[in-house]
């Protein structure tokens, strides 16, 4: 069936079924669009903006300031950055000289910077001042040679940059000298030499972006700045992108729809990209209000925070031509909610679902504008294709059937780093001669081609868009003295779709306290990202195990859904308002300040 491409006849008049794609690097392409449209805006950054004249300047800049300092072709650096511009700059300057970006949230802690650092291997890193703490300590058990530093008021307009001082810079402290540090503002008032062509194949290792593969353990993933243009390309015959649009990049660059398209998609159209390094509801609302963006994209729980804001009445979205959504799943009663919104705000939104894995760098759905179908994810982008496979086999499956989704196309990874077993297992040659990724997700395509996920067949939690990975958790807990088997799932929770609960059997089943519960969740904060802490602990004094000896995560799923189900009919009092919330996926205490949630 899938040969047949069924889904072709919901594509709009203008979206190609084929693209002809250029066999460029990303830096290429970004030159290419530079001298095509000069004075057009490349990104506006809290009221700073920059001409792609001035961005590739930056560029290019920053490239021989990072050839000075020893970057060559095929080394890594990581990126530790909140949208904002050091972090793109540095990006195509790497991609420029062949170096590898390995992308990561800013807020992570020491830890597991210290992990993917050593995973990617890079020998050099940029980071905020503000998140120096994280890094210098664990600098000695990795191979980074340097640490870049950058503040945030680099790029700020004269009144912001002092008001930024005078209150959230204030908590930053002071770096002191450091012989590994250089620092951003020094790297670019010097003059360099300027850096020679460096010849790239656009099908090399450009970028790591980090996933559960098919194990639920963090795995660097391998992608070309072919696959970054591919996505780039088939993204933008969706809108299509023309002169004055604006997007709204709240998603994070370490995200792959972030990266892929609302940042990388928009700068090789000559759009204009309106960096947001931290934000809430009301942030977003206001920005739509005083940026007026053509397109935004999210996480379901971002269009909920949005359309139960009652801010969201005084905001015309007029400007809007295209809202998109990913990450998660949109629940339908969300999208509704949303859409009308818009509707009383002036708006003819319709809120576009899709659906998508960073192993082919973010989306590989999305929903036809003109012809929604509850419960499904879209129909595939240009020159993707899609079958469902039975469990376990290449056989397709017949309309309707539930089986393994599978994707082919020109933006599947080249495969996961150092994972070269987990790679044969997640990209198989078929039969048809086709390369095709197995996605580990369990769905079916009815006989129009839309595509119908059903769940996760890898074991992977999914809180406010992000991926949570319960057995790094376990693992974390486990290696807690007091601890003998642990166990994480996800809870359903109002506003992130999914929290985090940990039940955890005590070696000593006296021990269990309020108090041994604090230390946990400390100990948690102490080595995983924020949004993979557990909110909920429950000892007990053994856990279910499977007949081979594992933990049942899956009793535990049902035991607690149970348990739930008559508790949260009751939970809330009619009309009790929808609180105002700063979303994880945000970056939320991007900008430095240490209290912030």
């Amino acid at each position: 069936m899938y040969e047949k491409k069924p889904w072709l006849k919901y594509y709009e008049s203008y979206i190609p079924e084929s693209i002809d794609y250029p066999k460029k690097t990303m830096y290429e392409a970004i030159y290419d669009t530079s001298m095509k449209y000069p004075d057009r805006i490349a990104y506006d950054f809290l009221d700073l903006t920059s001409t792609y004249r001035e961005f590739l300047g930056d560029i290019d800049r920053f490239a021989n300031a990072l050839y000075a300092l020893g970057l060559r072709k095929g080394d890594r650096i990581t990126i530790c950055m909140p949208n904002c511009p050091q972090a793109i700059i540095c990006f195509y300057a790497a991609n420029k000289i062949g170096g590898i970006t390995s992308m990561i949230h800013p807020l992570s802690p020491p830890k597991e910077v210290k992990f993917y650092l050593n995973l990617s291997k890079s020998k050099y890193a940029i980071t905020l001042d503000a998140f120096y703490g994280n890094f210098k300590d664990i600098l000695e058990s990795t191979s980074v040679e340097k640490l870049i530093l950058a503040k945030i008021t680099d790029y700020l307009p004269t009144l912001k940059k002092i008001g930024f001082k005078l209150t959230s810079g204030r908590k930053i402290k002071k770096v002191p000298l450091d012989p590994r540090v250089a620092w951003w503002e020094d790297l670019m008032g010097n003059e360099y030499p300027k850096i020679e062509k460096i010849k790239m194949d656009p099908d090399e290792l450009a970028v790591i972006l980090y996933s559960g593969g098919t194990t639920g353990v963090p795995k660097g993933i391998e992608l070309s700045s072919h696959n970054l243009n591919c996505l780039a390309m088939q993204a933008s015959a969706q809108g299509p992108i023309v002169e004055g649009d604006s997007v709204l990049s709240i998603l994070p660059i370490f995200h792959g729809f972030g990266l892929g398209v609302c940042v990388h998609t928009f700068l090789i159209d000559g759009g204009k990209c309106i960096l947001v390094p931290k934000f809430s509801a009301e942030t977003v609302l206001n920005l739509i209000k005083t940026k007026k963006p053509a397109y935004m994209a999210g996480v379901p729980t971002l269009y909920a925070a949005l359309a139960r804001n009652p801010k969201i009445s005084k905001v015309d979205f007029s400007c809007i031509k295209g809202a998109f959504c990913g990450g998660d799943h949109l629940p339908h009663d969300i999208k509704l909610e949303f859409e009308n919104a818009a509707s009383k705000s002036g708006g003819n939104v319709v809120l576009r679902e899709g659906y998508g894995l960073t192993e082919s760098v973010t989306g590989v759905t999305i929903m036809p504008k003109n012809s929604y179908r509850q419960g499904s994810v879209g129909i595939p982008l240009s020159d993707i294709i899609i079958k469902i496979v039975k469990l376990d086999t290449f056989e397709e499956a017949l309309p309707g059937e539930e089986g393994e989704i599978c994707v082919s196309g020109p933006t599947l990874m080249r495969g996961y780093l150092d994972h070269p077993e987990e790679t044969e297992k997640t990209i198989r040659v078929h039969p048809d001669g086709r390369r095709w990724l197995h996605t580990g997700d369990a769905g079916h395509m009815d006989p129009d081609g839309f595509i119908y996920f059903k769940q996760r067949l890898k074991r992977i939690i999914i809180s406010s868009g992000m991926n949570v990975y319960p057995s790094q958790i376990e693992d974390v807990l486990d290696s807690h003295p007091l601890v003998a088997l642990s166990c994480a799932i996800g809870i359903p929770h109002p506003h992130k779709m999914k929290s985090v609960k940990a039940f955890i059997s005590l070696k000593d089943p006296s021990k269990a306290s309020k108090e041994l519960t604090k230390e946990l969740m400390d100990y948690c904060q102490e080595h995983l990202i924020k949004w993979s802490c557990p909110e909920e602990i429950e000892f007990r004094k053994e856990l279910p195990l499977t007949l081979i000896g594992k933990v049942a995560y899956g009793v535990l799923e049902k035991e607690e859904l149970e348990k739930r189900k008559n508790r949260e009919m009751d939970k809330m009092p009619n009309g009790e308002a929808f609180p105002e919330q700063t979303l994880d996926i945000s970056c939320s205490s991007s900008l430095g300040a240490p209290d912030n949630p």
